[in-house]
């Protein structure tokens, strides 16, 4: 077994501290990675806390990982000792249900294997993430960080850049696609980074105007402040997709009439309390309300390339371990920039 330095939460809305946790012997199609950072993603707030429930302690968190290959098993092909490799949300699934088979582990019909607060797929094996100094994955979940990336920056990709790439994809986002993009935040700006990079014409639709010169900056062609009288109703019609990134409650039918026929609004945040959705603002244009978790990992892997041609990481503050309260905190306040990278050499 291999001692490993992490940070963890003991409990329930404990605070996060020091933690030494084993990891296993890499095997025969294992990677071992030295981590060098791991963003912070809202959800392992919301696990910390137990807000989902069924949280298991000694938690560690984090699923936005990114290091070096350390070593590799004897049966590992395309990695090599000194390659730039990340790792998401998933450490393995059952490989064999249909979902699986069309390379949607996310939707693993047998429960695929989270990075953290989950199991192998024994059933047993706790899962412990990326606040730690290593881990230890099977090839099968082990992606490859183009080197022409910034690799504090590429940590979000893990989750914040796929949870926004496949939607955009699944919903055939290219030259002429008007996306609107509602919030931005950690999700929202790499929506905007990614659609716009897909040549997608998109606006930001926030409540907040201080935030439209990052929006323009980002690539958005177009922005509007959701709380300004009419806002809303002036863009009637004009998206082809609109991608909702508020874990915040709002009014979903507001925004579903901003779809043109045949539109989507795809859902990425969590509100806390159910929405109501008018029957009206769906079958009035054979609009679609629908919802969409991170991508499977051939769909990971193409985001990591199309970021790697076209040079997107995400925009980041990189922290010390030590300061992961003062990040939380600062990230239930919006008070982030837009991702909180944790710099691993801290442990």
């Amino acid at each position: 077994m291999l001692p490993t330095k992490a940070y963890a939460a003991f409990a329930p809305g404990s605070p996060l501290g020091p933690y030494e946790l084993l990891r296993r012997e890499p095997g025969e199609h294992d990677v071992l990675i030295d981590i060098a950072f791991c963003g912070v993603c809202h959800s392992d707030l919301h696990q910390v806390r137990d807000e989902w429930r069924g949280g298991s302690y000694p938690m560690v968190p984090g699923h936005e990982i990114v290091g070096r290959v350390a070593r590799v098993g004897s049966g590992v092909r395309g990695f090599a000792v000194g390659d730039p490799v990340g790792v998401g949300c998933l450490v393995d699934s059952c490989r064999t249900c249909p979902s699986c088979q069309r390379d949607l582990e996310q939707f693993c019909e047998n429960g695929p294997a989270w990075t953290y607060n989950g199991t192998l797929m024994d059933r047993k094996t706790q899962t412990y993430g990326g606040y730690s100094t290593r881990i230890v994955v099977d090839q099968a979940f082990v992606l490859r960080v183009p080197r022409n990336l910034d690799l504090a920056g590429a940590a979000p990709l893990l989750c914040a850049g796929i949870t926004t790439y496949s939607p955009l994809r699944h919903w055939h986002v290219g030259k002429g696609t008007r996306v609107g993009v509602v919030g931005l935040g950690g999700l929202g700006h790499m929506a905007v980074k990614l659609a716009a990079a897909m040549g997608a014409e998109v606006t930001v639709l926030s409540t907040s105007h201080k935030k439209e010169p990052d929006a323009k900056r980002l690539g958005a062609r177009a922005f509007a402040v959701t709380t300004a009288e009419g806002a809303l109703s002036r863009l009637a019609g004009h998206f082809d997709l609109v991608v909702d990134t508020l874990s915040a409650e709002h009014d979903y039918n507001a925004y579903l009439s901003t779809l043109r026929v045949d539109g989507a609004m795809v859902l990425l945040g969590i509100p806390p309390q159910a929405a109501p959705v008018q029957a009206f603002s769906l079958i009035g244009g054979r609009r679609s309300l629908a919802g969409s978790l991170i991508g499977g990992i051939a769909e990971t892997q193409e985001m990591l390339d199309f970021c790697g041609t076209h040079g997107i990481t995400s925009d980041i503050e990189l922290i010390r371990m030590q300061g992961i309260g003062e990040a939380y905190e600062r990230m239930l306040r919006g008070d982030v920039r837009y991702r909180f990278v944790i710099d691993t050499a801290t442990l």
